[in-house]
């Protein structure tokens, strides 16, 4: 059966964004609420990681999330908007993959990782959010929050490659 175009065009809702501002704003406000989902399911994540290099990286990465956190606040603030969450269906559906892989291995080196694996496909979608909204943050001309942004940028990247590291040092062989 051939698709129409009248098939494929989705209607836009009444209070989408009408600019680039608004999609920014839409778009601080999700990762916003992704990244104070992310304080709760860390601790989470790892009291049931059994690696202690693991366990040290997600304890890490907590104490920078609570400052991912406070700096979305900054970024509100620098460009006169109130900071508010909105649901993240993206971080929602990856904290609950995480927490399905968690059920679904023994504790151990296979559930470790399963915990990294879900913890890069975290910071994969942060990393794109960030840069996304630091390549608008330009275009918007808003030079506080694109300081704030890349800041943020960097260190998600900074957790990847560790958390590559980790597995990458044996951790993966264990899990065979």
């Amino acid at each position: 059966m051939a698709t129409t175009t009248k098939e494929t065009k989705v209607k836009a809702k009444s209070d989408a964004a009408k600019d680039l501002q608004d999609l920014f704003e839409d778009g601080l406000k999700d990762i916003y609420w992704a990244e104070k989902e992310l304080v709760k399911a860390l601790p989470k994540m790892e009291k049931n990681a059994t690696s202690p290099k693991l366990k040290a990286a997600i304890q890490g990465h907590l104490e920078e999330t609570k400052e991912h956190v406070s700096r979305l606040e900054v970024v509100f603030k620098s460009i006169g908007v109130k900071a508010k969450a909105e649901k993240c269906d993206a971080m929602a559906g990856l904290l609950e993959e995480g927490k399905g892989i968690m059920e679904e291995t023994e504790p151990g080196a296979v559930r470790d990782a399963g915990i990294i694996a879900a913890a890069q496909k975290v910071e994969h979608y942060e990393i794109a959010t960030y840069g996304t909204l630091a390549a608008f943050a330009k275009v918007l001309e808003h030079k506080d929050a694109l300081k704030t942004l890349l800041k943020t940028l960097d260190e998600e990247k900074a957790c990847d490659e560790k958390l590559t590291s980790i597995a990458d040092t044996n951790l993966n062989s264990k899990a065979e």
